[in-house]
């Protein structure tokens, strides 16, 4: 059994999400022997040396899942990309790259966290560009824990508003670039999250209805309950477990 979640957002401002994952963690998770997070664990991450007692309890309990048997893989999302290898090594997390192919019990499967498809988001594609430069990243890093916690919260207010003004076309996958992503790995099956939007989604890549169908799964937000998705070599699910 190998369960996948993304965009959980966690931060000490929301106890609820974290209690939610929390139990996650200690009474669903055990049953996985592969639990993927694909980006978005936190609201934001402005470093590994933030030692707060919120970041290293969700370290520990972490780290007594993976110390129990459950492998633990994580991709960088757009709001926790400098999560180091430190914390990491804490929390018993193996970082993978941005986007990377598993076997899915004999299935190829493509997975991400998903922020890349949305292309005709120019301006996040922008950002995104710089702030994953070695530069940008080395400049952020030298300043003061203080300094970066005050440009998170500042990223975190210009990304609200900007939401309210972006539709929703622009925030979500541009099917091309699905498309390409599948294609040019020869996967049939895409598992993402970030767009926030929990779904199953079944199509053709090159229009041939005579061809086997491509399938492109979005994981859901922890905002309002707790989502994963179950996959075995049977079955494939989106679950939730509300909040307490």
């Amino acid at each position: 059994m190998i369960y996948f979640i993304a965009d959980l957002h966690l931060s000490a401002d929301r106890p609820d999400i974290t209690a939610c994952f929390l139990s996650f963690l200690k009474n669903d998770a055990p049953q996985a022997t592969q639990l993927y997070i694909l980006g978005d664990l936190f609201e934001y991450w402005v470093g590994d040396d933030d030692d707060s007692v919120f970041v290293n309890t969700i370290a520990t309990t972490l780290k007594q899942l993976a110390d129990n048997g459950t492998k633990l893989f994580f991709i960088h999302g757009n709001r926790d990309f400098l999560l180091g290898k430190k914390y990491a090594k804490k929390a018993g997390l193996i970082l993978l790259p941005e986007t990377h192919l598993i076997d899915l019990f004999g299935q190829k499967a493509l997975i991400m966290h998903g922020d890349t498809l949305c292309t005709r988001d120019v301006d996040y594609q922008k950002f995104r560009k710089k702030s994953r430069s070695w530069w940008w990243q080395f400049i952020i890093k030298s300043l003061p824990l203080k300094t970066r916690k005050k440009i998170a919260a500042n990223y975190r207010k210009k990304s609200t508003q900007a939401k309210q003004i972006k539709s929703l076309e622009i925030m979500d996958v541009t099917q091309s670039e699905v498309k390409k992503q599948l294609t040019n790995t020869q996967s049939l099956l895409l598992i993402h999250g970030h767009t926030h939007r929990p779904n199953e989604h079944h199509f053709y890549l090159n229009n041939d209805v005579n061809a086997p169908q491509a399938t492109r799964i979005v994981l859901g937000d922890w905002y309002e309950q707790g989502a994963w998705l179950k996959v075995t070599a049977d079955k494939i699910e989106l679950l939730n477990k509300h909040f307490e």
